[in-house]
């Protein structure tokens, strides 16, 4: 694996035994587990960003390529262009989903 791929996981993983709570005699609150949903809302809107991004950077090139070999297909570009786009407005919509609960 990459060594940045391993150090995502290493942060991931320590804010995730960071996050976790204490046993307590009590009985919890609701917001025990907001932290939660911030690291969730936040996970789903940047992966989502980050896929959107590598996906964009290879449709982009592909399709440069295609519009300076024939310019007529312009329109199909754009398509594609923003199929990828909508990936990242779904990682949005999930994010305030997610923090709408």
């Amino acid at each position: 694996m990459k060594p940045i791929v391993l150090a995502l996981l290493a942060a991931t993983l320590a804010m995730t035994v960071g996050m976790a709570g204490t046993a307590h005699a009590q009985e919890g609150s609701a917001g025990d587990f907001d932290s939660f949903k911030i690291l969730g809302a936040g996970l789903a809107f940047g992966l989502a960003a980050f896929g959107a991004g590598l996906g964009l950077g290879q449709v982009g090139a592909a399709g440069l390529a295609v519009i300076s070999e024939n310019p007529a297909l312009q329109s199909k570009v754009f398509i594609f262009v923003g199929m990828v786009e909508s990936i990242a407005i779904y990682g949005i919509v999930m994010m305030f989903i997610i923090l709408g609960q």
